[in-house]
């Protein structure tokens, strides 16, 4: 299965994906492609590395954000991708391409959702005073991390914690979690039922 991969980043998780999935003959997954919103993106220069196809498009290029959306979808649509990835890609699809790729989309949140979503979640967490946090594994819809969850895992919240310190616990249980659900994804083994994903 072909994936695109949407980044806005450093790229950790992007990383992660091409030791995990693409460089992995055996897991039957190939990263198409990487899209990026900047072109500083440390991002770019993982995928380079692996020989992946990338490419830059960026909002103030456009005249309105579904001109965006619809650029980024044609490339999509030429690497033949069937699931779209995001992995610290920061920017908010419009409704007219969350539904053309329904359930199709998913991102990785570094909290439990619902609680703390948006673009400043660690942090959040930690003036909260939580005990428990973790990460989720949703499909994308119109909203922001709204949509149905399709796994998560806890990590705990330490008294020492700084944002930094909470934010690199956290990145290893997603760096565990994205890759195994992209593979769910690829079997055929998740299926939706209204806000429900079911494991099959």
């Amino acid at each position: 299965m072909k994936i695109a991969v949407l980044v806005s980043g450093s790229g950790t998780n992007l990383q992660t994906l091409i030791e995990q999935l693409h460089q992995d003959e055996t897991s039957g997954i190939e990263i198409a492609v990487v899209i990026s919103d900047r072109r500083k993106a440390y991002a770019l220069k993982r995928a380079k590395r692996a020989g992946i196809p990338t490419h830059v498009v960026k909002t103030q290029d456009f005249e309105n954000r579904v001109d965006f959306d619809t650029e980024i979808s044609n490339i999509i649509e030429h690497y033949a991708a069937e699931l779209v990835v995001l992995a610290g890609f920061m920017k908010l699809f419009q409704p007219p391409f969350v539904q053309k790729y329904q359930n199709r989309i998913i991102n990785v949140h570094p909290t439990l959702l619902p609680a703390f979503p948006g673009a400043h979640p660690v942090a959040d967490t930690l003036a909260y005073g939580v005990k428990i946090t973790g990460v989720t594994v949703h499909f994308v819809d119109e909203n922001v991390d709204t949509g149905p969850i399709i796994a998560q895992s806890t990590v705990p919240v330490l008294d020492t914690d700084d944002e930094e310190s909470l934010h690199n616990r956290i990145q290893v249980e997603e760096h565990k979690l994205y890759p195994k659900v992209i593979k769910w994804y690829a079997q055929g083994k998740l299926k939706v039922e209204g806000r429900k994903v079911i494991l099959r």
